[in-house]
């Protein structure tokens, strides 16, 4: 399925599907999935990357185990709007994933994301060590949330 705007996700998340948001990085994929009321993001184990059909197969076994929808990418965006080579890649694996599975994907502009969940874990007292295990969860969370909120904001939560 081709990736959708972000508009339009609601209408595939009938019947308590939840929304799925993820953070992808260099060597881990940060999960995260609303509640079926599309209100909350919570964080699920990161993925440790290694091929990508391994990765594949991982997320969507996630995501069936979590009753997704739809999946919101981060757009890792240059601050001045421009996209460089990690916008690239994230485009790349969308690509290469809507290959394997019907569920739609869309892209949420994700700059800032990685800081601003390191900074809510260390308000939560999380070692560094802990913090390097989940900041890409937390960061999928902190984007998943930014569009829970948008859809509510438009009225489609």
């Amino acid at each position: 399925m081709p990736t959708v705007p972000i508009e339009e996700l609601a209408r595939y998340l009938r019947d308590g599907r939840t929304l799925a948001g993820i953070d992808l990085g260099d060597k881990t994929i940060g999960v995260a999935v609303s509640d079926a009321g599309l209100s909350f993001a919570h964080p699920r184990p990161v993925i440790l990357r290694r091929k990508f059909t391994l990765d594949a197969q991982a997320l969507l076994a996630q995501f069936e185990r979590d009753r997704v929808g739809a999946c919101v990418i981060g757009l890792p965006v240059n601050m001045d709007g421009s996209e460089g080579p990690r916008a690239q890649t994230s485009r790349a694996f969308v690509r290469n994933i809507e290959r394997l599975s019907a569920l739609p994907f869309a892209f949420w502009d994700e700059r800032l994301s990685t800081v601003a969940a390191e900074r809510a874990l260390i308000e939560m007292d999380v070692s560094r060590k802990k913090r390097q295990t989940r900041i890409d969860s937390a960061a999928a969370a902190f984007i998943l949330q930014g569009v829970l909120d948008r859809l509510h904001g438009l009225g489609d939560g």
